[in-house]
């Protein structure tokens, strides 16, 4: 990956535009795909590095969408080979991250921008109510596809039998419990330091 450049770039920023207008939901909805581009097909990620960005991100404050600036970061950083010291992986590092983030926010934030506007003066449609209320299920099933994929990606489920339990147990107090989400993080990590997932 040492040649990176243009080509590169375009790849990655196109790529990316593409799952920005798939986005429904949020940025995390396209976890998935991110990861069979990145990950399986353009190899500029390990299982564990997409992993552990998207962790990163999701655990440090801020807006959702930072996930994508830590993955292109990340892949800057490969890209220079061995996550070499120095300005020319900053300097590449720094723009896969501008290149990711536009190519993720500016499509996205453009067509929300203009759908809301016209939304707000369509909402008593019967089509626009309708439209609003089949985004639910689709939603839902971009982030079961979401957590399917991070969890997975930690090895094979047989070698972490308690991935199962923790995962269901996780969506079904998330979905149906009463307990703050930030107590269900935290088991999660005592499970995760206990080593029992």
């Amino acid at each position: 990956m040492n040649s990176w450049g243009g080509p590169e770039l375009a790849t990655l920023f196109l790529h990316f535009v593409s799952l920005s207008l798939m986005s429904i939901g949020g940025a995390i909805t396209t976890v998935p795909e991110m990861h069979r581009f990145l990950v399986s097909e353009q190899l500029w990620l390990s299982e564990g590095q997409f992993s552990d960005a998207v962790a990163l991100a999701q655990a440090a404050p801020g807006p959702n969408v930072l996930f994508v600036a830590v993955l292109g970061w990340t892949v800057g950083m490969n890209a220079t080979g061995a996550w070499a010291p120095g300005t020319p992986a900053w300097a590449l590092a720094g723009t896969t991250v501008l290149t990711a983030m536009l190519g993720m926010v500016l499509p996205s934030a453009t067509l929300t921008f203009f759908a809301a506007r016209w939304g707000q003066r369509n909402r008593e449609r019967p089509t626009v109510r309708a439209f609003k209320l089949a985004m639910a299920p689709i939603v839902v099933a971009l982030l079961v596809a979401t957590g399917w994929i991070l969890a997975g990606s930690q090895g094979d489920w047989n070698s972490h039998p308690g991935a199962y339990a923790v995962t269901a147990a996780s969506a079904l107090l998330v979905w149906h419990g009463r307990i703050h989400l930030l107590w269900i993080l935290g088991a999660g990590a005592l499970a995760g330091v206990m080593g029992w997932v």
